[in-house]
Parts: C-alpha cells; sequence; structure tokens
C-alpha cells in the first residue's frame, strides 16, 4: 500500500513557505516563518556583552531560545517558565547550535545576539522551520547592525536550513506534516549549510531498524528540500 499524503503533495515536496519579515517592530531581526501550517515567530535581540567565559577575548556569541506556545496545538500547552521539559531544552540547543555554525564571532565583536523562536502554530516541524526562519531573523538582525553603525562588515559566513524526512509505509518523505510524523517508522531532522556541509543530523528508527542505503536515500531527500530553502531565504532577501 502506497502512503497518500494527507495534503496531497509528492514524496520529495515541500509544503508552501513563506517568511513574512520586521513582523515585529522592536527586535533587530523578526520574521513569521510558515510552513504548511506550522507558524514560528523568530526574533533576533542583540545585547552588548558576553558570557563570562568569552569576556575579553573580542569574540561574541549566540543563544537560543525555543518555546511552544499554549494555543499552538489542538489540546492547551502549559507554559514553560523555570522548569523547562527536555524536549524544549533540546530543541533550543539545537537552534543555537545550527545558526552558531553561520557566523564569524571575531567579526560579531563582544555582543551577545539571542534568537527566540515562538510556535505560534504546531503542524510537526517546529524546531526544522524554527532554524530556517531564524536565519532569515538573523540576517535582518546582522542587517540592521551594519546600517547602525555597529558593525563594519557581516559577520555571516553561510546559509543554514533545516528540514525533516521520513519512513512511513516504506515510502520516504521530505517534510512530514503531523500525521506522518507520528507514522513514521524513522524520523530525520537535518540541517545543512550552503555548501551542502552537515551540521547536525538527529534520527532515529521508532520501531525496527534502517539500513545505510536508507539512511543515504533520506540524506539524498533532506538535501533536495534544504536547496530548496536556502533559495527561499536567498529569494526573500532580494525582496
Amino acid at each position: 500500500m502506497v502512503w497518500q499524503r494527507p495534503d496531497g503533495r509528492r514524496s520529495d515536496q515541500l509544503r508552501p513557505i513563506a517568511f513574512e519579515r520586521r513582523f515585529t517592530r522592536f527586535a533587530a531581526g523578526s520574521v513569521l516563518a510558515r510552513c504548511g501550517h506550522t507558524q514560528v515567530l523568530c526574533t533576533v535581540s542583540v545585547q552588548e556583552g558576553v558570557p563570562r567565559f568569552l569576556e575579553g577575548s573580542g569574540r561574541g556569541w549566540l543563544t537560543a531560545e525555543y518555546r511552544m506556545l499554549p494555543g499552538a496545538t489542538p489540546q492547551r500547552q502549559r507554559r514553560e517558565f523555570l522548569k523547562l521539559s527536555g524536549r524544549t531544552q533540546e530543541i533550543q540547543r539545537l537552534v543555537g547550535r545550527s545558526l552558531r555554525s553561520t557566523l564569524d564571532f571575531e567579526r560579531l565583536g563582544e555582543r551577545t545576539l539571542t534568537v527566540d523562536a515562538d510556535v505560534l502554530q504546531a503542524d510537526a516541524g517546529t524546531r526544522t522551520t524554527s532554524i530556517t526562519g531564524g536565519y532569515v531573523a538573523l540576517h535582518d538582525a546582522i542587517t540592521t547592525l551594519i546600517d547602525q553603525g555597529e558593525l563594519a562588515h557581516s559577520p555571516l559566513k553561510h546559509q543554514v536550513a533545516a528540514i525533516s524526512v521520513g519512513l512511513v509505509e516504506g515510502e520516504m518523505l521530505l517534510d512530514l506534516k503531523y500525521e506522518e510524523d507520528v507514522a513514521a517508522a524513522v524520523d530525520f531532522n537535518v540541517v545543512l549549510n550552503d555548501e551542502m556541509s552537515i551540521i547536525e543530523v538527529q534520527g532515529t528508527a521508532e520501531e525496527g531498524s534502517f539500513s545505510r542505503t536508507q539512511m543515504n536515500d533520506l540524506m539524498d531527500l533532506a538535501e533536495g528540500g534544504i536547496r530548496e530553502l536556502l533559495q527561499a531565504q536567498r529569494q526573500v532577501f532580494a525582496g
């Protein structure tokens, strides 16, 4: 039996993606990133100074926070305050690692960039949308710093984007939505830069196992999707 995608997409087709830039007024960079029905508000704030372990180094820093808002899912999510769930901590660390890979911190100087990814609506792919949208917000924040005369040169050295792939009913699928995510026997989240170099791969078999050949095929599928996402980022910057 061939898996029929709930939204009628081809197995190698992304959900519709859109970036609404400058979504908020006060953040140095902000974007509402939409991937199908998943919507994530990504903002970047700038603060002078760095964590203590970097003081005096001349290097900057980037950190990230991720939250799922109460109304993002059919059943209300409780707000997370001082005690974060393991899932939230894992995702915000992934977002931070992914976006740090794009920066030359010596060019950034001793300032800290904080990326906030707030999920307004979830239909799977919230962590990957946070990374892809977070880069758009980061790019705009760097542009703001240059326009304000705070930076002479951009510290950005790479683009970055992320996508999910999975094996559902024996079929390899790109950009899983919720019904596919929960049915997947194998689920991967892949983060690549604009040179197709790997930043991070998170992959697991929810049941059974998968072969090296299947892993390679899933990576090829993810690479095709990420190339499209990087092009979508470039198009929005040119607009």
